[in-house]
């Protein structure tokens, strides 16, 4: 396979479809960029409280992974294969099943728990850089749990002036609530989708509240480790593959919103952080059959020759080609991933 090309970001930023919208799709390297001992896997692995999950914890070593949705979509393959090769077994069906939905919460426990404390534990010129990046776009989708993201938009003393800000929460008939909720009919401004959910949101049942400081004066951190020592858990996609997570986000208002929201998108959409990979097929899917997306471009860390490049760019190169034929082609082009600068 040949190296492609690699744009700065400010070239890829200028090669834009001309006088058409921007948008980001940020994965985990948004911020692994900011905090990489917070937020890269193998840092969440060994903080991760495994007690209630011996078995679960070993799974990690015996399949030589720090990945905890790899191991969920294991998990969950051997409890399919159980059932056909043990058919009279189903408690260790059920275990693996169980011990899958448990590392759900494992996850969401490690990332709060190591969480930074507070948004000043981020420096005031990391948020000026970031909302800087951000202004590159029209439209902002996360695949990530984590608030930073939510803390560089309300930083709005940086200095920097921030044009998508709308998350598509709005305070509630109820006045006192300690929360906003999120109203379908109320969205049509929304430009920050939290595709696969995040921390700070949960799942009430007749409706999706946001916690918030401004109507508590309590961290937003502190809110969400509170909900989780209660056994209250936020609303994330983090099953193990691509259908499960497809499932999970069409029993969702909220993220059938945001899917949705992608597949209408024109112009040009810049993917930063992504690594695509297979549990993440709903999304490129989704790319591919988006016929008023003129141009895609992808970020690299690394450099195009990097190993760990190779699948991401094999990946990309085959949404090119399965858009090849007729009209509605979609170019793609790669760029250097750190040249956006997006946390300075």
């Amino acid at each position: 396979m040949a190296t492609p090309a690699l744009l700065t970001f400010e070239q890829a930023i200028a090669s834009a479809e001309p006088n058409k919208k921007k948008h980001v799709l940020l994965g985990n390297g948004f911020s692994r960029a900011c905090r990489n001992d917070i937020f890269a896997y193998d840092a969440l692995f060994r903080r991760a409280d495994f007690t209630s999950l011996p078995f679960a914890q070993k799974a990690f070593t015996a399949l030589g992974t720090t990945d905890f949705e790899l191991v969920m979509r294991a998990l969950r393959m051997a409890a399919i294969l159980v059932a056909l090769y043990q058919p009279t077994n189903p408690d260790l069906a059920k275990l693996f099943q169980d011990e899958a939905d448990a590392l759900r919460e494992v996850l969401a426990s490690a990332i709060a728990q190591n969480h930074p404390d507070h948004p000043a534990n981020i420096a005031p010129e990391q948020y000026a850089a970031c909302r800087r990046f951000l202004n590159n776009f029209n439209t902002v989708y996360t695949l990530n749990y984590d608030l930073l993201l939510y803390w560089a938009i309300m930083q709005d003393e940086v200095g920097q002036e921030l044009g998508v800000t709308d998350d598509g929460f709005r305070t509630p008939d109820d006045l006192k609530a300690t929360y906003v909720t999120w109203d379908v009919q109320k969205t049509d401004d929304q430009d920050v989708f939290y595709l696969h959910g995040a921390l700070h949101l949960y799942d009430a049942g007749s409706e999706l509240k946001k916690f918030t400081w401004t109507n508590t004066g309590v961290r937003l951190i502190e809110q969400v480790r509170d909900a989780l020592s209660k056994n209250m858990f936020p609303l994330i996609v983090s099953e193990g593959t691509s259908p499960e997570k497809m499932a999970r986000i069409q029993h969702s208002n909220y993220l059938g919103r945001g899917y949705r929201s992608i597949a209408k998108i024109g112009g040009s959409l810049y993917i930063y952080g992504f690594a695509m990979g297979a549990n993440d097929d709903h999304w490129l899917r989704l790319i591919e059959g988006n016929r008023s997306l003129k141009k895609l471009f992808v970020g690299l860390y690394g450099g195009a020759a990097n190993p760990n490049n190779q699948s991401l760019i094999v990946r990309t190169l085959a949404l090119e080609e399965a858009r090849s034929s007729g009209k509605y082609k979609l170019p793609v082009a790669f760029f250097d991933a750190e040249s956006a600068k997006v946390w300075g």
